[in-house]
């Protein structure tokens, strides 16, 4: 037998398991997720996330969600990614690169006494064409009229390296749904015909032009207490159809994320995100000596 040290954090309550995967790393991280992300026989979390080497910036991101399916992007996931980073010393400089699924994205830390408390991530330009997303029609896919369950809902799609489908609701019907009745609206929109690799949804009710208020279904891992993408996702689209500005506030159901899209004359297209980055405990687990890898 083998053990395999592990952080728990989290970023406004979207948590994760996360193993600096430099000397040694699982074996088999999908079906490892699988097994620790499970609330009851496991750590519990939202999925596995690996602190690698890159060959092309100061560290990797590699994640998998709680069912074990690899994912490209977690804006929560990342800044706490950047503080695990900066704390075990993988890279001591500030702002950090990481390499993800989707490319490398830069995270300026907030110092208090030394030690990382929140992030900014830049999360790149969002992808609107809507075959990139990926999604089945061309162009940009902006309060586009799609069947689910038997009803209509107007959807915007969004992609900041993971696709996400925005739906904006009118009142806080959404919001007290219970667990099992959210699922069943999540799961039609995560496996819908219309999204070939699924989405992660966005229930959106704005509150004025500077504060949304989101509760998720992410694509994977069911209901999350955050998404940081799919909060990046929310401002775009709400920019995109007028009903926000481009700095905004969102309220998820762990926490607030103040989300910039710079897309004013002269501007980059990028879109920053600001959050706190967690961490919750640190422990190890015993796995199989099988189950690691150990560099060479």
């Amino acid at each position: 037998m083998a053990l395999l040290e592990f952080t728990k954090m989290h970023g406004c309550g979207n948590d994760y398991v996360y193993m600096v995967a430099i000397k040694s790393r699982p074996a088999d991280p999908a079906r490892l997720s699988v097994k620790l992300s499970d609330r009851r026989f496991g750590i519990g979390g939202d999925g596995l996330i690996l602190l690698s080497p890159s060959d092309c910036a100061d560290a990797r991101m590699e994640m998998y969600n709680a069912d074990g399916s690899r994912a490209e992007m977690c804006g929560n996931g990342i800044r706490c990614l950047a503080r695990l980073a900066y704390e075990s010393g993988v890279a001591r400089r500030n702002p950090i690169r990481i390499e993800t699924d989707c490319g490398i994205k830069t995270v300026w830390l907030k110092l208090e006494n030394g030690r990382p408390s929140a992030a900014t991530v830049d999360m790149g330009a969002p992808i609107l064409e809507g075959r990139e997303i990926p999604a089945c029609a061309d162009g940009p896919i902006i309060d586009y009229p799609l069947a689910v369950g038997g009803r209509i809902e107007r959807i915007t799609a969004v992609s900041m390296g993971n696709p996400h489908c925005v739906v904006f609701v009118q009142d806080d019907a959404v919001f007290k749904l219970p667990d099992d009745e959210f699922a069943r609206l999540g799961r039609q929109f995560e496996r819908h015909p219309f999204f070939p690799r699924g989405v992660n949804t966005e229930f959106i009710l704005p509150l004025s032009e500077r504060r949304l208020r989101m509760r998720v279904w992410e694509r994977g891992s069911g209901e999350t207490l955050a998404c940081g993408t799919g909060a990046c996702a929310a401002v775009v689209a709400a920019s995109l159809t007028g009903r926000a500005g481009a700095s905004v506030a969102v309220e998820l159901r762990g926490g607030v994320l103040e989300i910039q899209w710079r897309n004013g004359a002269g501007q980059d297209n990028h879109v920053l995100m600001t959050g706190e980055a967690v961490e919750v405990f640190r422990g190890q687990i015993e796995v199989g000596s099988d189950e690691l890898i150990t560099a060479a």
